[in-house]
């Protein structure tokens, strides 16, 4: 199950959500909790199914992908294994840190006394609570707002092609809550184990707070894959969607260039 890190101190409201805390770190945002709009119907990607109002609580999430620089204190720090891109425009320092598998990730965030995002929580950070396709709206992703595959061109650069690349986390502009890069860039590490069929995991997948199936829990029987989410460079429009689903195994073998962010949950317990 994934590290719980509290911020205590704000009050609970008349829905019985925490407040937003009023000191925030200045490199992560809050998403206010409640009510929002999860998954898609859309009948091309069935494992986005059922659109669904779901419920999460107050929590904070960086603003931006862990950067290779960041990566490396923690790597110096002997807390997290030491990850390098097999590609060299993608080794620096202000680059999103990439090729790291779901459990170098989740040691990074334990390290900053942080955890992984849920899956719910990545969503409803990236759409907000009206069920917007992007961070910034309905309007289709276009090169302009996110880092995806354009024309054929992966990265919307013609540097570094076929295989194109991320750029340094910010460069488009910030979505929804003052978050940037939820759609595209780099694909992104989040807690849940990978369940195609939502309804199969109960409550679990579309309750209040979901985890996704076993709760969380770090062992979870017929499941070998987790969650990434948020698109990427590599990827066209439609991958950069909110609702955007794609599991790997949390060893990432063969090796994928995922990047992560973390969380951390707020509560109003003193």
């Amino acid at each position: 199950m994934f590290m719980l890190s509290f911020c205590s101190g704000p009050e609970a409201r008349e829905d019985g959500f925490s407040e937003c805390p009023e000191d925030i770190p200045a490199d992560m945002a809050c998403i206010p909790g409640g009510s929002f709009i999860y998954g898609s119907d859309n009948p091309e990607w069935k494992d986005e199914h059922p659109k669904a109002k779901v419920e999460v609580s107050t929590f904070l999430i960086d603003r931006r992908e862990v950067t290779t620089a960041e990566y490396q204190k923690c790597t110096k720090a002997g807390a997290c294994k030491k990850v390098i891109s097999n590609y060299l425009h993608m080794r620096d320092a202000e680059m999103p840190q990439v090729k790291v598998s779901w459990y170098d990730a989740r040691k990074y965030c334990q390290w900053k006394n942080k955890r992984l995002p849920t899956e719910a929580e990545f969503e409803k950070a990236s759409r907000g609570p009206d069920g917007n396709i992007y961070p910034w709206g309905d309007a289709k992703a276009t090169c302009e707002l996110a880092v995806i595959k354009e024309n054929g061109i992966r990265g919307c650069s013609p540097d570094h092609q076929p295989t194109g690349g991320p750029e340094k986390p910010g460069t488009r502009p910030a979505g929804i809550y003052g978050l940037y890069d939820m759609a595209g860039n780099v694909h992104e590490w989040v807690s849940d184990w990978y369940e195609p069929v939502r309804q199969k995991c109960g409550q679990n997948c579309l309750g209040k707070d979901p985890q996704g199936p076993c709760s969380g829990k770090d062992q979870c029987s017929g499941y070998s894959e987790k969650v990434v989410k948020g698109g990427s460079w590599y990827w066209d429009w439609d991958w950069a969607r909110a609702a955007k689903r794609r599991a790997y195994r949390p060893d990432n073998s063969p090796p994928h260039h995922f990047g992560f962010r973390c969380a951390r949950s707020v509560s109003s317990e003193p």
